[in-house]
């Protein structure tokens, strides 16, 4: 069965994605969480449109309408129609699966909300103007995080034989009784 089209308002969201990854690599070189937040902001006004409204795209609560698509194109030097065709290099290819996928098929490698896509940006972002450190930074880290600590070996039991071990807990109960106190006449 072949897949089903992405829809336009997909390609959009993902290209204005691709659009801010840009215009972020033009404006920092080793963008932080706070920086980007900022840069958000930034981004919205080079959009021209309000900040509110560019979180709101993001949250896929609004959609890029043909006049705002036009817009954002012009405002970031795209010809004309550049935001409703989808581009070799997905940004988050798989982001779009997510939206068209039920939540129990989709892929664990599959961003499933913006702070997802926001972690992989960042990553990508990192990595594409150093690969070489950022791959190994990124398998330190990793490495420390995903490779589960070898449990401690068992603590080895002294053999006892089985008239010794039934002694051992007659001992044991022995202990816990307090002895009968005779009767007195």
């Amino acid at each position: 069965m072949p897949a089903a089209p992405r829809d336009v308002a997909q390609i959009r969201l993902d290209n204005a994605m691709r659009l801010f990854e840009e215009f972020v690599s033009a404006t920092v070189k080793h963008p932080d969480a706070a920086t980007l937040r900022g840069l958000e902001r930034r981004f919205a006004e080079r959009l021209q449109i309000q900040p509110s409204y560019w979180s709101q795209i993001k949250a896929r609560s609004r959609q890029i309408g043909e006049r705002l698509a036009r817009q954002f194109e012009q405002l970031c030097h795209k010809p004309a129609g550049w935001l409703d065709l989808t581009h070799d290099a997905p940004l988050a290819a798989p982001a779009g699966a997510a939206a068209t996928v039920p939540a129990a098929e989709a892929s664990p490698s599959v961003p499933q909300d913006d702070d997802e896509r926001f972690i992989i940006g960042l990553v990508l972002t990192y990595y594409r103007r150093h690969p070489q450190r950022a791959r190994t930074r990124l398998l330190d880290l990793l490495g420390e995080v995903l490779t589960p600590e070898p449990a401690p070996p068992p603590a080895p039991r002294p053999k006892v034989s089985a008239s010794q071990a039934e002694l051992d807990e007659w001992r044991k109960l022995q202990a816990g009784i307090a002895p009968l106190k005779s009767k007195k006449r």
